[in-house]
């Protein structure tokens, strides 16, 4: 059974959705839009988003997220930012942020390709990585797998 598309009609993504505010559509699929970001972190920064209005990842439904990372794909080759190699200077970033807190602008679920051509534009991250405590790590493990084993 397929899961019936969702707007919100507030929503300035299902706005571009549905056509009412115009876009530089990239790519369209019967469960996802993409698009050039109007206020790019780097010349090409696309958004993909699913045609199924939903505020974090886990109000999706499975269905609207299975062509999002082949459009990635397609963007970051279309983008010429998909040269192998880790070591080379071209890269590009796919990101994807839950709630205000974790800087999500749009309450719509929503994938940005930010090309990272030069130090100086694209996306620039910080990592606070904390130190390793192994006994937190393995209570941490735990407490995830119980869950998981519930079928949530």
């Amino acid at each position: 059974m397929t899961t019936p598309v969702v707007h919100d009609a507030a929503c300035i993504f299902c706005k571009i959705i549905k056509g009412e505010i115009p876009s530089k559509k990239l790519i369209e699929t019967s469960h996802s839009y993409s698009f050039l970001d109007i206020q790019p972190l780097a010349k090409g920064h696309a958004l993909i988003v699913p045609k199924y209005h939903g505020a974090k990842l886990h109000d999706i439904p499975d269905e609207f997220l299975t062509d999002i990372l082949p459009i990635a794909k397609k963007l970051s080759k279309a983008l010429g930012v998909d040269n192998n190699g880790i070591e080379n200077p071209i890269g590009y970033n796919v990101l994807q942020n839950n709630g205000k807190i974790a800087h999500q602008e749009v309450s719509h679920v929503h994938f940005h390709v930010i090309p990272k051509r030069d130090k100086d534009t694209g996306l620039v991250v910080g990592w606070p990585a904390q130190p390793t405590d192994f006994a937190k790590l393995d209570q941490t493990h735990k407490e995830i797998m119980a869950k998981l084993d519930s079928n949530l």
